[in-house]
């Protein structure tokens, strides 16, 4: 499919004008820069993972963002509540594999959700995306220990299986579906030292999914906006602490010329 930078910049206005709710089951580390970076972008962020209340909390939203970087068994049961109220109501969910490879614990919590609740979208690094496969693939730690060129051919059979739009993050990012492949070069080299932007991406993942029909165009966009701000926050930033203050601003300000003349996409 052709992805161009207007329908990229269609996409963001349509986020700021509907400002959509995407419900974050997420870690300790990302929730205040994941909230932050989906409230710059226009949407409008909720962190809640007490069993007690997700179903509500995704009858209120258009997305379901899922992401088990802190595990814990009562965090757990709550994404499977939330993923399945998710299906009832016909929202996205996104999931978020973090660290799946490191342990086993994680590897099994991944891929039962994945089996029990398939998502709409899953988007990780390459050892994640492999671990949720090939037994053998391993994390270091909530990093990649693989290129993203690696992990292209599992992420197609994931894919297949689960009838799910993949999203291989990496130098390159790679949006993957049983069909076709769209392979995303923006970004820039100071993005890895700040903790959390693989989970920001996750979450624009579910801000663009909210208001578009294709969860491929959606994990496509969101990717790029990602890429794009990134490397506009790195001319203006010192360091990853800059960096991150940068990105925000550059999220909130990001104008369709900013897309047009820097996009880098392949199909």
């Amino acid at each position: 499919m052709k992805i161009s930078a207007g329908e990229i910049y269609k996409s963001v206005e349509l986020i700021r004008r509907q400002s959509p709710v995407v419900h974050n089951i997420t870690n300790y580390v990302v929730m205040n820069s994941t909230a932050n970076a989906l409230l710059a972008i226009g949407a409008s962020p909720v962190m809640a993972h007490a069993e007690e209340e997700v179903e509500e909390m995704v009858n209120i939203a258009s997305a379901l963002v899922i992401n088990i970087g802190t595990l814990s068994e009562r965090w757990i049961n709550a994404m499977f509540k939330a993923a399945r109220q998710a299906r009832k109501k016909g929202i996205p969910i996104i999931l978020d594999p973090v660290g799946a490879g490191a342990t086993s614990y994680r590897t099994k919590t991944s891929r039962d959700l994945i089996a029990g609740e398939p998502p709409t979208i899953i988007r990780g690094n390459a050892s994640e995306i492999m671990a949720l496969y090939d037994d053998k693939s391993k994390t270091k730690g909530v990093d990649s220990a693989s290129s993203a060129e690696a992990a292209i051919d599992i992420a197609g059979k994931v894919s297949e299986i689960y009838n799910c739009v993949v999203c291989v993050s990496g130098e390159t990012d790679y949006i993957v579906d049983k069909e076709k492949i769209v392979k995303i070069k923006n970004g820039h080299a100071l993005m890895p030292r700040v903790t959390g932007l693989g989970c920001t991406a996750s979450a624009l993942c579910g801000a663009f999914a909210a208001v578009e029909k294709s969860a491929f165009a959606a994990t496509a966009y969101a990717m790029a906006v990602m890429g794009i701000a990134g490397e506009m926050a790195a001319e203006s930033a010192a360091g990853p602490g800059s960096l991150q203050m940068h990105f925000l601003d550059c999220l909130h300000c990001l104008c369709e010329d900013d897309v047009s003349r820097r996009l880098k996409i392949e199909d």
